[in-house]
């Protein structure tokens, strides 16, 4: 058995610098900002306008920053995973792309998609790689351009979402800090509450599937609401109970940004405080695969070696899980 710990060494984001505010889209659907804020906690949000740029440059972007937090030279990079629902294009891999653009030459990588779970699934590969001593630098990356399957008439879902990236770098820990433990899930009861209906091999594209709007992102927020708040609520609970702590010792919990209600949910029924449940959702939404690097990059000043991080996500599928992390350096 390898004794080796994997730890997070490098976080990285980048948002696009448009911000499509609640009083914008109060102009493009019927809502209004109190509408959106006291369901949601969401006040604004960024997208990619830009004509020509995708997921890619979200990722590449976040890369590079992440890059930039440890000065890494990016061809002692390993492996690249990029987690995304929305790929720069079918077949051609995402990953492979930024792995070049960031000059991580000697890398290899794939994509990994598990809707809003991806990051964390992300997470867990790369854990399981620097363990093994296999591999020595892994950059996990998560991105969306969640703008590009959105219909801006259907006030459901607009609302909700935002484009952005973000990354973490993976090594192994320099002390006795760094990854402890994970529980992950899924269930395919949740097919029907959070998909896009066309574009996959059951339904392939047609006018037909254009002229219904089907290529778009569907959710039936009530039942996603409900599942969202039981699952990530019961692996943090567990997490926490089969590693014989307690909620004194968890210092941050860094769950996936769906919706403010979703996190003071799961806050108040796990116990902990408002002050310990990390938020950025009002100023980005629901970024998807980006939301926990981008989340942790908002707060990566506060964190001191030995805190005890738990993250946490929810997505289509359905999919969740948790993941307890012992920070191991001093920012």
């Amino acid at each position: 058995m390898s004794n080796i710990k994997a730890a997070i060494t490098a976080v990285g984001a980048y948002a696009p610098e448009y911000k499509l505010t609640n009083a914008i889209l109060e102009t493009m659907v019927d809502t209004n900002d109190e509408w959106i804020q006291s369901r949601t906690g969401i006040k604004e949000r960024r997208i990619l306008k830009e004509e020509g740029k995708g997921t890619s440059f979200l990722a590449i972007k976040a890369a590079q920053d992440c890059i930039l937090d440890k000065n890494v030279d990016p061809a002692t990079i390993d492996l690249v995973i990029v987690a995304t629902v929305t790929p720069d294009m079918p077949v051609a891999s995402t990953a492979a792309y930024v792995a070049s653009e960031i000059g991580a030459v000697n890398a290899f990588s794939f994509d990994l998609m598990a809707a809003c779970s991806g990051f964390l699934y992300g997470m867990s590969v790369a854990v399981s790689y620097i363990e093994s001593n296999r591999y020595k630098k892994i950059l996990v990356v998560g991105a969306d351009k969640m703008s590009s399957i959105l219909d801006y008439t259907d006030r459901s879902t607009c609302i909700i979402f935002g484009d952005a990236g973000g990354a973490f770098l993976f090594e192994a820990s320099p002390n006795e800090y760094g990854f402890e433990d994970q529980i992950l899930k899924s269930d395919g009861i949740g097919r029907e509450f959070l998909k896009i209906d066309a574009g996959g091999s059951i339904m392939p594209a047609s006018h037909q599937t254009i002229d219904n709007k089907l290529h778009y992102v569907f959710q039936d927020g009530k039942t996603v609401f409900k599942y969202a708040v039981s699952k990530m609520s019961s692996v943090v609970e567990e997490i926490v109970a089969r590693n014989n702590l307690t909620n004194d010792d968890i210092n941050w919990l860094v769950a996936h940004q769906a919706n403010k209600r979703i996190l003071d949910a799961i806050g108040n029924r796990v116990g902990l405080p408002e002050e310990k449940v990390l938020m950025n959702i009002e100023m980005y939404g629901n970024t998807t695969s980006a939301t926990l690097p981008l989340l942790l990059n908002e707060y990566k000043s506060q964190l001191k070696k030995g805190d005890k991080l738990v993250f946490a996500a929810f997505g289509g599928g359905f999919t969740w899980g948790s993941i307890l992390l012992t920070w191991a350096y001093d920012n």
